[in-house]
């Protein structure tokens, strides 16, 4: 037996899938959701084999979703926007279903799922490769975190400065720090270079939370924040940010 989700904003679509799945019994719903918050709890309770995903949904969509799971179900993306990156992820995600997709389409998808059902009985990694995905608006301008049953977003404006901690990246804020399982480098690639600039190998700054630069070690600076802490500054970090500040 396959335990899935179904999240979707829209009844119709949720009832679609439903009634697509009466042809398969060995696949059963444990509950169906209107948007990733619930998705997130359900998934927390449920801890499902499949989930069927809208992308575009109120609150937070799907991809923001999928980054405060770990590890994630396996995905089948049910959207009726066709700009995400399909083939970036495709060969991560189990299918990406277009709306409206027919029966015939549909079935293709489980028929996927049905050779690739060892493996989701036995991985402990998502099937779903986040870092290769193509953001959305919303994923630009924030950053969503899950801080045990609760889940916060973060405007990008918020962020005070980012902060590399294991395989984690501590994001702080003026109402505290909050941990997200990502890479250094993925932020330095998808954050507004205008705005953060990466002044060291564990640390990015938002440029207009700096007062001042001090000298510190031979070739190295530090960062006097508005917060009063004190962030360093590499060799290499040095002349972006005077660039970027103008200096």
């Amino acid at each position: 037996m396959i335990k899935t989700i179904i999240i979707d904003d829209e009844p119709l679509a949720r009832d679609l899938i439903k009634e697509y799945l009466k042809a398969y019994p060995f696949i059963h719903v444990v509950q169906e959701c209107g948007d990733g918050f619930e998705g997130v709890k359900a998934i927390s309770q449920h801890q499902p084999d499949l989930i069927f995903l809208d992308v575009q949904m109120p609150k937070i969509n799907g991809f923001e979703m999928l980054e405060l799971l770990n590890p994630s179900p396996a995905v089948i993306f049910t959207t009726a926007f066709d700009e995400y990156a399909i083939k970036a992820f495709e060969a991560h995600a189990i299918d990406y279903l277009l709306k409206p997709f027919s029966k015939e389409r549909f079935d293709k998808a489980i028929l996927k799922l049905k050779v690739e059902n060892e493996k989701l009985k036995n991985s402990c990694t998502p099937l779903l490769n986040e870092d290769q995905l193509t953001l959305s608006p919303e994923q630009n301008n924030r950053v969503v975190v899950k801080t045990g049953n609760n889940i916060r977003i973060i405007p990008m404006q918020e962020i005070l400065y980012l902060q590399a901690d294991d395989d984690y990246v501590k994001i702080h804020t003026k109402d505290g720090s909050f941990l997200k399982k990502k890479t250094i480098s993925y932020y330095e690639n998808v954050m507004d270079a205008s705005q953060f600039v990466r002044v060291h190998r564990s640390y990015i700054l938002q440029v207009q939370q700096v007062t001042r630069i001090e000298p510190y070690e031979k070739d190295s600076h530090i960062a006097i924040l508005k917060s009063g802490e004190k962030i360093p500054i590499s060799k290499t970090g040095y002349p972006k940010l005077k660039a970027i500040l103008g200096l």
